[in-house]
């Protein structure tokens, strides 16, 4: 780095704090932030894996539960977990936005169709040797039984419309296109989860 880059950053730092002090003399803590990569970064296969890879766990985890009724918000949740843990600024904008949306839909029905004869609740595993443990980070909306089918129909449908989304944003881009074709497949099968028992 050269002196008039530092003397640039020292400046700012100066500045910020409002001291006249440079930043390094003050008590305050130095800030940490860590950003993990997988190998290839975004925009790759590996992240696209990522992605899949959490949807299918979404599955999984949701089609464990017990009760039927809870499976639209688990999917819900979980969906907006992993929007969650997509970073900003990535090639996967999109795709974080997508399923955020998604997510938020989904949570939207099953509360519109609450049955308020059971209780909202979290869902949990414990670890396996081959799986990891999972908490959802919200208590889950119960579907009343009498909504149940056409909650999981329109469910369905926002899935459907999901795909569709995300297949139409890689236009342009052969390889986006691949990596949202498989988002999107992954996500298309969570389609089964709701088709009822």
């Amino acid at each position: 780095m050269t002196a008039f880059r530092k003397l640039g950053i020292a400046a700012t730092l100066v500045a910020a704090t409002g001291t006249g002090l440079p930043a390094f003399a003050q008590a305050v803590p130095p800030l940490v932030y860590t950003v993990i990569l997988p190998a290839g970064g975004f925009g790759s296969n590996n992240y696209t894996e990522v992605v899949t890879s959490g949807i299918a766990a979404a599955q999984q985890f949701c089609a464990e539960l017990d009760n039927e009724s809870y499976r639209v918000d688990c999917l819900a949740e979980r969906l907006g977990q992993i929007a969650d843990g997509i970073p900003r600024d990535t090639d996967y904008d999109e795709v974080r936005d997508i399923l955020r949306d998604t997510s938020d839909q989904l949570e939207n029905l099953a509360r519109r169709n609450r049955d308020t004869s059971q209780v909202r609740g979290r869902a949990s595993r414990q670890a396996t040797d081959t799986s990891p443990a999972v908490r959802t980070s919200r208590p889950l909306t119960p579907v009343a039984p009498q909504a149940q089918a056409q909650v999981n129909q329109q469910a369905s449908a926002i899935l459907s419309n999901t795909e569709t989304l995300l297949l139409r944003s890689a236009s342009g881009s052969e390889s986006k296109s691949q990596q949202y074709s498989r988002i999107a497949a992954a996500l298309g099968s969570s389609k089964v989860l709701l088709r009822s028992t």
